[in-house]
Parts: structure tokens; C-alpha cells; sequence
């Protein structure tokens, strides 16, 4: 991913798209925060990190955006989701995030909410950068008050 994004950011240069190279200089210089930051050495789950946050505050936006109704800006803030989204693994189904919520249900036996925590930590090993984990809280939290 980290390859692949060196050379999307050559060729965004090379073929003067702007929208695409100033989402992938971001990517680069929040990698780069990042680094600092946390005193890690930039690697795929540092991008993977960096990426869903990204996409995680134009998800915000595009809220925000429809409150104002700012059609333009919504369509802008999905195409840089979208350019995004390429350097994140390939997404799991929402069917395949379902199946994986029901195994870590049969291994935990939760009997309340409170084992919310404990659900949470083992489908965050299993599904971090596969899933909207938005999505996975919400059918975890579901499936708890049931």
C-alpha cells in the first residue's frame, strides 16, 4: 500500500490531477504527524490508521454538509473518500462482518452490556481497516440490548 501510494502520487504530478494529488499529499503529511507523533516508523497499519481517520472526519463533513445543504461539497468530500478508500484492505461485506460478530458472540457468551468492552477489543483485532467499525458498534450494541 505504502508502494502504491508513492507511485499514485508521482503519477497524480505527472498527469496534473489536482484533486487527487492534494488528497494523497494529506495522506503523506499525516503519515508523516503521525510518525512523530507516536515515534513509529510509517508501515501499512500506520496507513490503514491515518486513512480511517481520514475518512472517518469527511464522513462528518458530508453530515455537516448536508445540514447546509452544500450539494457541491458533499460530492467533493465523497470523491476524496473514494480516492481514500484505495489505499485501505478490501472491505468485508456487511454479511461477512455479521458472520464475524456472531463467531466472536458464540466464543464471548456475553450477558450484558457490559461485556461490550471485551466484544469490542476482539472485533477490532478482527475487523480494523476491513469494516466500518461504526457499523460494528451498532450491531454489537444491538445485539447486547436484545
Amino acid at each position: 500500500m505504502l508502494e502504491q501510494l508513492e507511485k499514485d502520487y508521482i503519477e497524480a504530478m505527472k498527469n496534473k490531477e489536482k484533486d487527487r494529488l492534494i488528497v494523497i499529499r494529506m495522506i503523506k503529511a499525516s503519515l508523516k504527524q503521525e510518525q512523530i507523533d507516536r515515534k513509529k516508523e510509517i508501515n501499512e497499519e500506520l496507513l490503514i490508521y491515518v486513512v480511517n481517520k481520514q475518512i472517518k472526519m469527511r464522513k462528518d463533513s458530508i453530515t455537516e454538509f448536508e445540514k447546509g445543504n452544500r450539494q457541491d461539497l458533499i460530492e467533493k468530500t465523497e470523491s476524496e473518500i473514494a480516492i481514500l478508500t484505495k489505499y485501505l484492505p478490501e472491505q468485508l461485506s456487511d454479511d461477512e462482518v455479521l458472520q464475524i460478530i456472531d463467531e466472536i458472540f458464540l466464543e464471548i457468551k456475553p450477558e450484558s452490556q457490559k461485556d461490550m468492552g471485551q466484544i469490542m477489543k476482539i472485533a477490532q483485532n478482527k475487523l480494523k481497516g476491513k469494516a466500518d467499525m461504526k457499523f460494528v458498534s451498532t450491531v454489537i450494541k444491538e445485539r447486547l440490548a436484545n
